[in-house]
């Protein structure tokens, strides 16, 4: 029977595209049901099998047509033809019921399950023809016929129950920029990561990164490090510094001083019990350690601010700003020394309606569709941002403890961060700027009779707080006759109550220039006073210190609207606005900072003035200040101000800090990601350029080698008591690994052996043209310098490097030792470029090669002679930097997968002795140097490096050593001193 079914059919012979079109059309269709794909020579279909029905015969004196071409016939026809040709409508004689019924109940199924099937696309609406469909029927259901109505609300009530998450709308821009939702938008965005009061107005003109939980101005978006530099050495530069976490201590001055002492040494310099600090004159500095470990784990630098003290009493206030890396751990180690466990949870205070949630207003309804919806979104959650601007910390929850206090020491420690602002000046016209900008307040007439709202009508009552104001507004004018700020005695303090500085706004911006009229005005002796003995002791106080204060200012703030409404009433458009009764005065401390006190060029650059002020204020005095044509500076220009000023830069140049280690974790993982995207054609070969790490510094391993080459000099001289070796001897050539455990590497901060070492290299000037003067110090012989490493063994020295010759630091530079030969060069001339390193060989191109490969049997074959031969690539001595075959370090095959062309694997082999110089430390910042006028780098070497370098050179060349950048093979001359 199936024979004679096919035989029956006939066949076509289709061509590719017509077959594709037919099985595309047949697809979807029933599997019992199968059609003809052509028609015969007569123009009837062949009859159909497979579907239930039966072979139809026709009968045969049935008449037949005209015969049609060979192309007619094999042409496969869809449809009536043209010449008159179509399919046949004869009904079949003979039909089976069971199959035909098993069939059509096939497509009925096929036909249901294809319309009960909901797509994406599937709406009511698209049954409709596409002249009547209509964008607005998707969310009105009125615009569909009525007959569509009732499915479409049900499609609607079906996707609601279902919990169907539908899209919200975006609002238009206009909604967006409407202030409430700008507002809240802000908010939601600071959720994070903390936004610093002028943070809108750095994004738009400075690169932003987000950094130890804040966004930061990283760099301005033009070109301007010039100009900054400029302005920080002839004018004003200003940086927004509110980042920095201020935490306030209180209680007894001798618990706090014996809590404190833990905490520091006397011999890194002065502490918190030094006298001008303590009285509250000056503002000082330390390095702080963990209690009791010095001079191991320090935390890092802190600076510290003592609120003076009130005539018969002991209590007193203290204020330490540190950086926020080490915010927690200094707070963790005050805890601890001032036994402060006890948690005060703040109250929180329930905000007003009026403050959190937007008003409802008849203009806010609108009706849409059947069911009436608000404009604007009520703020039920307790949770949620409010709808007024959020000042400090936005991410800390309301209920984390702020306050810690102790029963038995009753001291109290409060965390300030973001309460109070600081602001930076730098730059000789620093307090110029200050001056025209700030005016001190000015006393009113108070009617006593009223309750006072605001806390300066509250000091007006009070003549002796009146006659302290007077006396520190009439220091604040003779500081205007000083024309430089470095003329200030370092870290003096004044405190002051100043006016709205937007009362005195000027209308274009103005480059604030000093009046040589008023400096000559101004009382001579009682300046030079100013300029010798600092500010008196009770005029640093300051209404700052009161937190009551501090809330009542940031609350009774006038608003930009009333003061806009202000100067409109104005008579003469344009004129200054003055002070009145209602407006709130705002305290200040002004702050001093020292420039440059290290060497003898470029003294007291960089200098200025620190403004610190309360929360809220951020913007108001911002303004003005940008307004006396200053330079705004971002992040990376206080690293060059520190580079110009000589001092290491938190936690860039604390490599025994944690926050120094895990900055440098994040600089590497930063250039290598940097140097991984660049194809390796165009990477530089570190390898071949004899760089072991161009990415990081590796101080332990330096120290850990130093400590070994002194282990086994001291060993020669116990055996063979022979003379001082030189300083071929000195290059080691053995693994550092299979040696005992060393101690954690340290920073030297005693200023005391800093003196005698920088003694010893003989401190200069720049570029080491004029010896300075140096007191009566032990000479540089094996005893003074045994005992000195006993002193201070696996410690770092903090040194500035300045080239004698052209050339340009860069970061991660090696510092070596010169050899006789080098030094020969120098006794030339001082312009002598110097020696070069020798061309390294790449050992592990060609492996990179064999597992870029991937053939498995070279990779079966090596294995079993790789993990008998052991790691040899500590071999690479400092005298042969082109090594014979035989010496090719044959790093294991695990580690194969990780190496990266043009970088060496770890573990690292000796780091000292790797290139043909004797290597001693590295660089960590380089640059040329404008205020010099040539290279200029600051880095850390070796103590015991150091010394056995100085042992072995002569008196003229003490301090000469060698400095060579990762991607140069070139050595060049530098003069190396320790400035203290």
């Amino acid at each position: 029977m199936e024979e004679q079914e096919e035989n029956n059919t006939p066949r076509c012979n289709m061509s590719s595209a017509k077959a594709k079109k037919w099985e595309k059309k047949m697809r979807d269709q029933p599997v019992s049901v199968l059609f003809a794909p052509c028609s015969t020579q007569n123009g009837e279909d062949n009859p159909v099998s497979g579907g239930g029905l039966n072979d139809v015969t026709t009968d045969a004196n049935q008449p037949t047509e005209k015969p049609k071409s060979p192309q007619q016939q094999e042409r496969w026809t869809r449809g009536h033809e043209k010449d008159g040709g179509s399919y046949t409508t004869e009904m079949p004689n003979i039909i089976t019921a069971g199959g035909f019924a098993r069939a059509r109940s096939a497509e009925v199924s096929t036909m249901l399950t294809a319309v009960r099937k909901t797509t994406g696309s599937n709406y009511v609406f698209g049954s409709l023809p596409k002249h009547m469909r209509r964008r607005a029927m998707s969310h009105n259901t009125k615009r569909l016929p009525r007959r569509l109505r009732w499915v479409a609300n049900r499609m609607r009530e079906r996707n609601l129950q279902a919990g169907a998450k539908t899209k919200a709308k975006n609002k238009s821009r206009k909604a967006r920029r409407r202030h409430g939702n700008l507002l809240l938008e802000f908010n939601r965005r600071q959720r994070k990561n903390v936004w610093l009061e002028t943070h809108i107005w750095h994004a738009k003109r400075f690169f932003m990164v987000k950094k130890w939980g804040y966004c930061i101005a990283e760099r301005p978006t033009s070109k301007c490090y010039r100009p900054c530099f400029r302005a920080m050495s002839n004018h004003c530069l200003l940086q927004d510094l509110s980042y920095y976490c201020c935490i306030e201590l209180q209680g007894e001055e001798n618990n706090l001083l014996a809590s404190l002492s833990q905490l520091t040494n006397k011999e890194t310099g002065p502490t918190f019990a030094a006298a001008m600090s303590l009285s509250g004159q000056k503002q000082g500095s330390v390095v702080v350690y963990k209690a009791g470990l010095y001079p191991l784990q320090p935390i890092g630098p802190v600076t510290f601010l003592w609120r003076p003290q009130s005539q018969g009493s002991t209590h007193r206030q203290l204020w330490i700003w540190a950086h926020p890396t080490i915010k927690q751990d200094l707070l963790s180690e005050l805890q601890t020394v001032c036994q402060c466990n006890e948690a005060v949870v703040p109250s929180i205070v329930p905000t007003e309606q009026s403050l959190d949630q937007p008003k409802e207003t008849p203009k806010a309804k609108r009706v849409t569709g059947s069911k009436r919806t608000k404009r604007k979104k009520t703020v039920k959650d307790v949770t949620e941002p409010p709808a007024k601007k959020l000042l400090g910390d936005g991410t800390r929850s309301p209920t984390t403890p702020v306050t810690w206090k102790s029963s038995f020491t009753g001291i109290i420690i409060n965390d300030l961060t973001m309460e109070v602002l600081r602001f930076r000046l730098i730059g000789p016209q620093s307090y110029t700027v200050l001056a025209d900008t700030l005016t001190a307040a000015t006393d009113h007439n108070i009617d006593k009779s009223k309750p006072a709202s605001l806390w300066w009508s509250k000091q007006c009552t009070d003549e002796s707080k009146m006659s302290l104001h007077e006396e520190q507004a009439d220091i604040y004018q003779l500081l205007k006759g000083v024309v430089l700020a470095g003329e200030i005695p370092p870290g003096t303090v004044l405190g002051l109550t100043v006016d709205d500085p937007r009362l005195t706004l000027p209308t274009k911006k103005v480059k604030a220039l000093p009046s040589v009229k008023q400096a000559k005005e101004v009382h001579n002796e009682k300046s030079r006073d100013l300029m010798l003995k600092g500010v008196p002791k009770h005029c640093c106080q300051s209404y700052l210190w009161e937190g009551w204060v501090r809330d009542n200012v940031t609350e009774n703030k006038i608003s930009e609207k009333e003061l806009n409404r202000l100067r409109s009433e104005v008579l003469v458009p344009g004129s200054r606005l003055s002070p009145t009764p209602t407006q709130n005065r705002v305290p200040v401390l002004l702050v001093h900072q020292p420039g440059k006190q290290l060497g003898h060029e470029m003294s007291s650059w960089g200098a200025g003035w620190d403004l610190l002020l309360p929360k809220g204020w951020g913007m108001a005095f911002w303004i003005p200040l940008v307004y006396r044509g200053v330079r705004i500076g971002g992040m990376k220009m206080s690293l060059k101000h520190s580079q110009g000023k000589g001092v290491p830069h938190f936690p860039h140049d604390y490599p025994d800090c944690p926050s120094g280690v895990l900055l440098q974790d994040e600089q590497e993982a930063e250039l290598l990601g940097k140097f991984k995207r660049r194809p390796p054609a165009k990477r530089t070969n570190f390898i071949k350029q004899g760089c072991l790490a161009p990415f990081r510094c590796p101080w332990q391993q330096l120290a850990e080698e130093w400590e070994l080459i002194s282990t086994e000099e001291e060993g020669k001289k116990e055996d063979s008591h022979t003379e001082t070796t030189t300083e071929e001897e000195m290059t080691p050539h053995r693994d550092v690994t299979a040696t005992k455990a060393f101690s954690c590497v340290s920073v030297l901060r005693n200023r005391k052996s800093l003196r005698l070492l920088s003694g010893w290299c003989r401190p200069t000037t720049a570029k080491g043209q004029r010896f300075c003067r140096v007191g009566t110090q032990p000479p540089l012989n094996p005893a003074a310098v045994t005992s000195f490493l006993t002193a201070h063994r696996m410690s770092l020295v903090w040194v500035r490097l300045m080239m004698l010759s052209k050339g340009k630091p860069e970061l991660h530079a090696m510092v070596c030792v010169p050899t006789a030969e080098d030094l020969q060069l120098l006794d030339k001339g001082r312009d002598s470029s110097g020696p070069q390193e020798p061309l390294h060989r790449d050992h592990f191109k060609s492996r990179m090669k064999r597992v870029k490969k991937g053939s498995k049997k070279a990779t079966k074959s090596s294995l079993p002679s790789e993990k008998n031969e052991p790691d040899m690539s500590h071999l690479l001595s400092a005298s042969e930097p082109n090594p014979t075959p035989s010496e090719e370090p044959k790093p294991s095959s695990q580690s194969s997968p990780d190496l990266i062309f043009g970088l060496w694997p770890e573990p690292l082999p000796s780091v000292t002795s790797h290139c043909s110089r004797v290597t001693l430390g590295w660089v960590t910042q380089g640059d040329f140097s404008l205020s010099v006028g040539c290279g200029e780098a600051l880095g850390f070497v070796s103590v015991t490096g150091l010394l056995k370098t100085l042992a072995n050179q002569r008196m003229e060349h003490r301090g000469i050593l060698l400095l060579r950048n990762p991607t140069s093979l070139h050595y060049r001359f530098v003069k190396m001193t320790i400035e203290v």
